[in-house]
């Protein structure tokens, strides 16, 4: 069995990375898909019904501005200084289903009427079915390019003219001879169940081929692939990227250790400039924003690769959940994968000052410590809150101490700082199995469990993949430099034998909640994508009531030392449930827009029954109404009655906790802080996440 390199929370004021290193192939599934990228294309709920369908994004075709080159500054003022002016307070699908729900969907007529259900659509819907677009003589040429220009898959942009490219071109209607009079193409195959033909055409015509009054949408036939990224998959960010959803335009800001120069992480066909649009380093005496550690690339990737270097060569594409998202690289984490408060906070800062600049909407921090005080007077958790109230959704990792059983706490109360905070997205990690299958998560055995020390807030507040996830290697940095096991070659041909004599790895495989949370934050980016107006508690509410909720209460989980770990879905471990892209992105629901709306409640005990139940914050959503009540949000099944007052019992409780003699009792419901001696490397240096079995 492979090993893997893996950071916790640190030591003493000492930030650490919560990654541990391990494999999944990273994503992409959207190819499967790219028959359905015009289709409204809806998510079932648990009853089996169609939601919600996902439209495509409009896409701009005027000139954008032109970017600012990357900036590197250092760090020279004590970041302390700045943390003094922050506000003080501030349904389930398989693969085979996904495929039903296609053919369901493509025999709809785009003439069906929109509903409340289906009122959002895709790019083939955005004009009349039954209208071809006409232009007045005073339309200028420029009108009839966008129109044509929308019609357009994005992942065509980078084909050169002079070159052939298969597409796929769907119709309003039946396709006829007359309808592509004149154009230089070559029909391959008819697909008359989605109204469309696969054809040969020069790059050169592809607007020209688009400017057809019944043509709907172009696209690449899309090629599948043996090795499907289980991320993307088990998420459903495939059917997001395969409607458009990409994370354009918006800006996510990641404090780690730093970005390196990768081609995955560059624009439109690695042609143009990186989309990390800035860096600077916050660590003392080194001026570099470059990744010297190797963690801050790997997250990078999962939020926004675009899979250049791995179309070819490599069993899987590895393409991250927003690849079209720009970076704002925060380097906070030195070459060891260490930092302090003061760093982070810095970094924290930065983002806030440079909110308008590059339109950071989402701040994603994979790194955590120990909880020493309550979150109210916490400095880091301070500082999320203001990037919080300053608009910014901020996604933080739980952390990876869910093995812990030192004090008999079975791993629960173990979620780190800032992950404490109410207000943020606190991430959770599942594991796929080896599988890119929604069903198939379970909560891994590292994932750092609620509630919260001190506070007692409900926390993760969901859970994404984090178990062995393929993600971009940062060459001679610290992580592959020691464990080159977990690096991740290209293949021969055939892609059935890989090795370095194909050439340098470009990626590597790792595992933690530092690997779930940039799914997440990247998720939030789809969203802010798709209706700029929502504020972070808008994200967070909708991101935790779509969660996938179908999951059974109980799982054994084993590690690579052959440790058996009995495990329950219960709210401390997943939260709301499984991230699902697809589901939030069909959702209309709409949390109050005011900061603290979405707060994470508190847990209470029973001082009679040991009871433990949820009191959410009388200014938040919970518990308000039928539509964001405490059952549909986190799920029946983590749920086990009412109280006579009418709060939510929180199932499981008597299994975890016992009675008042129970020594984890104290550790828990104490008012001061007690950390198991284990706590801090419950996921080894070394160690390979949980087995798939």
């Amino acid at each position: 069995m492979s090993t893997s390199k893996g950071h916790s929370v640190g030591e003493g004021g000492f930030l650490k990375t919560t990654t541990w290193g391990a494999l999944i192939a990273l994503f992409l599934a959207a190819v499967a898909w790219g028959v359905s990228s015009y289709t409204p294309l809806a998510h079932n709920n648990e009853d089996g019904q169609a939601n919600v369908a996902l439209n495509r994004p409009v896409e701009d075709s005027s000139t954008s501005p032109a970017q600012a080159a990357p900036k590197h500054e250092s760090f020279f003022t004590d970041a302390l200084k700045h943390a003094s002016r922050l506000n003080p307070f501030s349904a389930s699908k398989t693969l085979a289903n996904k495929n039903a729900v296609l053919s369901a969907q493509v025999q709809s007529s785009a003439n069906t009427p929109l509903t409340a259900a289906s009122a959002l659509k895709t790019a083939s819907h955005l004009e009349d079915a039954n209208q071809s677009p006409t232009f007045g003589a005073q339309e200028s040429d420029e009108a009839k390019a966008a129109l044509a220009a929308r019609k357009i898959s994005p992942d065509l942009k980078g084909v050169k003219p002079e070159a052939s490219v298969d597409v796929i071109v769907q119709f309003h209607q039946p396709p006829s001879d007359a309808d592509l009079l004149g154009e230089d193409v070559s029909k391959k195959v008819e697909l008359p169940l989605v109204k469309a033909e696969l054809l040969r055409v020069k790059g050169a015509n592809l607007s020209s081929l688009a400017s057809h009054a019944n043509v709907a949408y172009v696209s690449p036939n899309r090629p599948l692939r043996s090795t499907l990224d289980h991320v993307v998959t088990a998420i459903n960010a495939d059917i997001a990227y395969a409607h458009g959803w990409n994370g354009t335009g918006v800006g996510v800001a990641i404090v780690d250790s730093g970005i390196g120069s990768e081609d995955d992480l560059n624009s439109d066909g690695n042609a143009q400039s990186s989309r990390v649009v800035y860096s600077q380093s916050f660590v003392a005496g080194d001026t570099s924003a470059a990744d010297g550690y190797g963690h801050g690339t790997h997250v990078a990737g999962i939020i926004a690769g675009n899979a250049h270097d791995s179309t070819t060569r490599y069993k899987g594409v590895y393409r991250g959940v927003a690849p079209e998202a720009q970076i704002i690289n925060l380097r906070a984490l030195d070459s060891t994968g260490a930092g302090t408060d003061s760093t982070v906070i810095a970094a924290i800062q930065q983002a806030i000052a440079l909110q308008n600049t590059y339109n950071i909407r989402v701040l994603n921090l994979s790194i955590g410590r120990q909880v020493y005080e309550s979150y109210t007077i916490d400095p880091l958790c301070q500082a999320v809150e203001a990037a919080w109230n300053a608009g910014i959704v901020v996604v933080v990792a739980a952390g990876n101490s869910g093995r812990d059983t030192t004090l008999g706490t079975n791993g629960y109360a173990t979620i780190g700082a800032p992950a404490n905070d109410p207000y943020v997205i606190t991430v959770g990690a599942s594991n796929l199995h080896g599988t890119g299958l929604q069903t198939a998560q379970t909560v891994a055995s590292y994932s750092s469990k609620g509630p919260t020390l001190l506070d007692h807030i409900a926390k993760p507040d969901l859970v994404a993949p984090g178990n062995r996830v393929v993600s971009l290697l940062a060459a001679n940095t610290t992580l592959p430099n020691t464990y080159p096991l977990y690096d991740i070659y290209p293949c021969d041909s055939s892609d059935t034998i890989c090795g370095s004599q194909y050439g340098p790895a470009q990626y590597m495989r790792l595992s933690g909640t530092s690997m779930a949370t940039p799914a997440v934050s990247a998720a939030a980016a789809l969203l802010l994508q798709q209706n700029a107006l929502l504020t972070p508690d808008q994200v967070k509410a909708r991101l935790m009531k779509t969660a996938w909720k179908g999951y059974g209460q109980y799982y054994n989980a084993y590690d690579t030392h052959e440790r058996t770990y009995s495990l329950q879905h219960d709210l401390f471990a997943v939260g709301a449930g499984y991230l699902d892209v697809a589901a939030a992105l069909s959702s209309t629901d709409l949390a109050p827009a005011t900061n603290g709306s979405a707060k994470s409640p508190v847990v209470m005990r029973d001082p009679v029954t040991n009871a433990i139940y949820i009191v959410a914050d009388p200014a938040s959503v919970w518990n308000t109404s039928v539509v964001w009540g405490n059952s549909v949000v986190w799920g029946n099944s983590v749920l086990s009655g009412m109280r006579v007052t009418g709060e939510s019992v929180v199932w499981g409780n008597s299994v975890v906790w016992g009675d008042t003699l129970n020594s984890a009792f104290s550790v828990v419901w104490g008012n001061s802080v007690v950390w198991g001696n284990s706590v801090i490397q419950t996921l080894s240096d070394g160690d390979d996440g949980d087995l798939n079995q």
